[in-house]
């Protein structure tokens, strides 16, 4: 295994079809960490509010998987998100030796220290307006599923690589961009007012690495289109990991 100080994950989707629970499975497998950060989104309990429930005996591998970790000694931190919100009436307490928190102040091993949040709170949709976020939640799902049969479609006639209808959308609809780059911008301007050196977060779904005017912005983005988390090195480097190492044998159209 890979060891590393810290792993950062964001927008799993547990309950759903959609989470791709396999893979990460592969990358739990493969990385191992003293600290494991779960910012958001990691059960989506909108979808199961609404009769869509989906578990597969994978997704439940993942969920023992991370309570064995912590029983086993690595420090698990969950921040909710606004798919799991239901969980923040738990901030300061402890499942089953995952501590709850709102947010947290992440001292890496260089010195530099991360605000960690899932991010919702700077998206003005969703705190205003939610039967909207709600309406998109429902288009950005029926993107995803329908890039399920495509994946199939893929592999069948042999196409290598993967590739993201979802993703695709995002970078083609100038609004979906606008939307990114403002989100971005109103994270790092709170860390800023914070002086802190930089916010690791999730919730847009767009995995990224950059410096803003000095400080760092992170995005762990999700495990139901690009599969992606941070991982910070036991220097205090962060990287972006992209675990595409092999197609979801779970996901197969009907």
């Amino acid at each position: 295994m890979t060891q590393v100080r810290s792993i950062f994950l964001s927008d799993i989707h547990l309950g759903t079809r959609a989470c791709q629970a396999n893979r990460l499975l592969e990358f739990l497998k493969e990385y191992s960490a003293e600290n494991i950060f779960l910012l958001g989104d990691i059960v989506d309990l909108w979808a199961m509010s609404r009769g869509g429930v989906h578990w597969t005996p994978a997704q439940n591998t993942v969920v023992q998987k991370l309570l064995r970790r912590a029983r086993h000694g690595d420090k698990i931190f969950f921040i909710p998100g606004n798919h799991d919100e239901a969980i923040r009436e738990y901030v300061g307490t402890s499942f089953g030796d995952v501590v709850v928190a709102h947010e947290i102040i992440h001292t890496a091993a260089d010195g530099r220290r991360y605000l960690l949040l899932h991010g919702d709170e700077f998206d003005q949709v969703t705190r205003h307006h939610k039967w909207v976020a709600i309406l998109g939640d429902k288009s950005y799902n029926m993107l995803v599923s329908l890039n399920i049969y495509l994946s199939w479609l893929r592999r069948t006639f042999r196409r290598p690589g993967y590739w993201s209808l979802a993703g695709y959308a995002k970078r083609k609809i100038k609004t979906a961009i606008n939307f990114i780059f403002s989100f971005e911008d109103s994270v790092i301007h709170h860390v800023r007012g914070r002086k802190l050196d930089g916010a690791i977060c999730g919730h847009i779904h767009w995995p990224m690495i950059k410096e803003v005017g000095g400080l760092s912005y992170l995005n762990c983005g999700d495990w139901v289109d690009s599969c992606t988390a941070i991982v910070e090195h036991f220097d205090g480097r962060m990287e972006l990991v992209t675990w595409n190492a092999s197609p979801n044998p779970a996901v197969q159209p009907g």
